[in-house]
């Protein structure tokens, strides 16, 4: 076969393909170019996702009547004024975007500067219909109409309506917060979804176009080494999220997705965050164009940095240090007159999880109450022993109140008159014989170590559950069983008062595309209104607890993996994400009745040696290695 040339408009579409890949590349593109031109104001209208038109029009510096056909052309650029590429400024410079857009679509182009008249020239897949005097103001405005209408091959791959939407509004949300300084306006299907004035600062504009909640539950970072500078935002390590795109990364106004700044941002919050949360941040880097390439991708969301171990130790050390100066700061935190609130117990009233009101924060964003064990697999076993309760206090009362005393002769510590007592623990007389170790195989609870962990003893060693973990797989299973069961629906409980949970739109419209399949774990949730989700009932193992977690955790996971799973692995992960948010919390306190309840659903149950992240619920500590600790062996 001899070498030929390719015809302009075969070429045209081979570059289509690495530049324009679906509604929200092109759409990218076509903002990035009314950036570069010095707008102030960008406004975007959208159709059926991107699918069937964009329009992106700006106040920017326009183009003449000579110079439009020649943005038209390949490799036909403004935003290199010499060959130095590796000090570009701008965001783009290849000069392929509008000849490929052109190329996949009826395509429209009208501009006018200050100086001149207006003008257009109209495409339809590459091949010129229109061209002529405009009445248009100044500025740039581009059309985009029926995408990939003549390429079936590359429009039959493109996701569903909503989904090409998601992606849009995603590449619009990070370059207008790239640019605090240009006012953006996104309409889709002739309904507003996004506005924001220019001049607002970088912290306001990361809050308005992520969450109200964010400005109140973060930190500003702010570090210099050298040449290279951070700034920006980051959530407390409370206030978290179950999928990583709430991170948004910026280097030199560039909208970037790197794995290097990832990975630093996971090590920023090592031991403060479990392995399935993560954290909410916008980061802006700003550093000599020299140290870093920009082009190594087509879309340039990829960059190169020449020195990778700085940037990583700037965004190491910059956030850790700005978490380091929210001290004891979390989500939420109560009112100075919240402790007034809470009544003293009776010493004598029985220490019962399923009423208690013990205040516990989690990792999620809203720190709600733990939620309780389902009573009816952890009622009162009739399982006697030790109790680990604690005397019961206001929380007015303070700790460092407490004047001990020593007694020299009993060697008690005893508080004087007039001192409050400290919590302490306490052990009741048994009604019945603790039950022997060796007739179950996790043993049998004799205490709980730091709210978290149950301590068991079995017949061969000393067995340590980590109570979460555990439990989370426990009800998982259940709601399986339920699943796969006679009625396959999950046992549902009302609410008493319909709960609202706010999320941005796209977020309500994935909730939306799967209520049918929500109803089979027992919730029933109604679209109210563009950006909220009206909670009627919630599956009866979750006790009516932290909702509004919940529904933000499947909205955020179901965004992040529905499209690739299928039925079956979407229930398991709907089915996991329940569970997590239905098990008792660490930090729970547990009496013996209930920790040897949990002990023995776990050995009955499938699975239960891991929760739903594959980490493991239990270990055992052989006697024999006991003994060697203590040196008898």
């Amino acid at each position: 076969m001899s070498i030929r040339r390719l015809p302009d408009e075969l070429i045209n579409r081979i570059a289509a393909g690495e530049v324009v890949e679906k509604p929200a590349s092109a759409l990218k593109e076509l903002v990035e170019n009314s950036v570069d031109a010095g707008s102030t104001q960008i406004d975007i209208k959208l159709s059926n996702g991107g699918l069937d038109l964009i329009i992106v029009a700006d106040n920017g510096c326009g183009m003449s009547a000579r110079e439009i056909p020649i943005a038209l052309e390949r490799h036909a650029t403004s935003k290199l004024s010499d060959d130095a590429i590796e000090m570009v400024a701008t965001l783009g410079f290849r000069g392929e975007a509008l000849p490929s857009i052109a190329s996949v679509s009826k395509f429209t182009i009208e501009s006018r500067t200050l100086e001149s008249d207006g003008y257009r020239i109209t495409t339809d897949h590459g091949v010129k219909t229109y061209e002529g005097p405009a009445a248009v103001p100044p500025g740039t405005r581009v059309s985009v109409e029926n995408l990939f209408a003549k390429v079936p091959a590359r429009r039959k791959f493109l996701r569903s309506k909503r989904s090409e939407y998601a992606a849009s509004l995603d590449v619009v949300r990070r370059l207008a917060m790239a640019r605090p300084d240009i006012g953006f306006s996104l309409e889709h299907d002739g309904r507003r979804t996004l506005s924001v004035q220019a001049g607002m600062s970088a912290p306001e504009r990361v809050s308005a176009l992520t969450s109200d909640a964010l400005a109140q539950n973060s930190v500003a970072v702010d570090l210099q080494r050298g040449n290279v500078k951070l700034g920006g935002i980051a959530s407390l390590p409370t206030f978290n999220r179950g999928v990583a795109d709430h991170q948004f990364l910026f280097v030199n106004g560039r909208p970037v997705k790197d794995r290097l700044l990832i990975g630093a941002i996971r090590g920023a919050y090592a031991e403060m965050l479990a392995r399935d949360r993560h954290a909410v941040v916008a980061l802006f880097i700003d550093m000599p164009a020299d140290e870093v390439d920009v082009n190594v991708h087509p879309a340039k969301t990829e960059v190169r940095f020449r020195d990778p171990t700085q940037v990583r130790g700037l965004i190491v050390s910059g956030l850790r240090h700005a978490l380091d100066q929210g001290g004891f700061r979390a989500v939420q935190r109560p009112a100075e007159n919240a402790a007034s609130n809470w009544q003293v117990e009776p010493i004598n009233n029985q220490h019962n999880i399923f009423d208690q009101s013990e205040h516990h924060t989690s990792n999620s964003p809203s720190g709600q109450n733990a939620l309780p064990i389902d009573q009816r697999q952890y009622g009162n076993s009739g399982e006697g022993g030790l109790r680990g309760d604690y005397a019961p206090s206001s929380l007015a009362e303070r700790s460092s109140d407490y004047k001990p005393q020593y007694d020299p002769l009993t060697g008690e510590i005893t508080a004087g008159a007039g001192d409050i007592a400290p919590l302490m623990g306490r052990a009741e007389e048994a009604n019945e014989a603790v039950p022997e170790g060796m007739k179950h195989p996790l043993g049998v609870a004799r205490g709980q170590v730091a709210k978290t962990y149950i301590i068991a003893e079995a017949e061969d060693g000393l067995v340590i559950v980590d109570q979460h973990a555990a439990h989370e797989r426990l009800v998982l299973e259940r709601m399986r069983a339920a699943i796969e069961g006679v009625d396959s629906k999950v046992a549902s409980q009302a609410l008493l008062l319909p709960e609202v949970v706010e999320l941005d739109e796209v977020a309500c419209d994935r909730l939306e595309s799967r209520f049918e399949e929500l109803a089979q774990f027992g919730m029933e949730l109604e679209r109210f209104g563009p950006a909220a989700i009206l909670v009627r009932s919630v599956p009866a193992v979750l006790g009516g607890g932290a909702v509004q977690d919940l529904i933000t955790d499947l909205a955020d996971e179901i965004g992040a993996y529905d499209e690739a799973l299928s039925l079956k692995e979407r229930i398991d992960l709907v089915a996991s994400t329940m569970a997590c948010h239905g098990s008792v919390r660490a930090g729970r306190v547990l009496n013996v009745a209930e920790m040897n309840a949990l002990l023995r659903e776990m050995e009955v149950t499938p699975h239960s040696g891991q929760c739903n992240h594959g980490r493991p619920t239990w270990v055992k500590l052989a006697l024999d290695d006991v003994e060697k600790l203590f040196g008898r062996k």
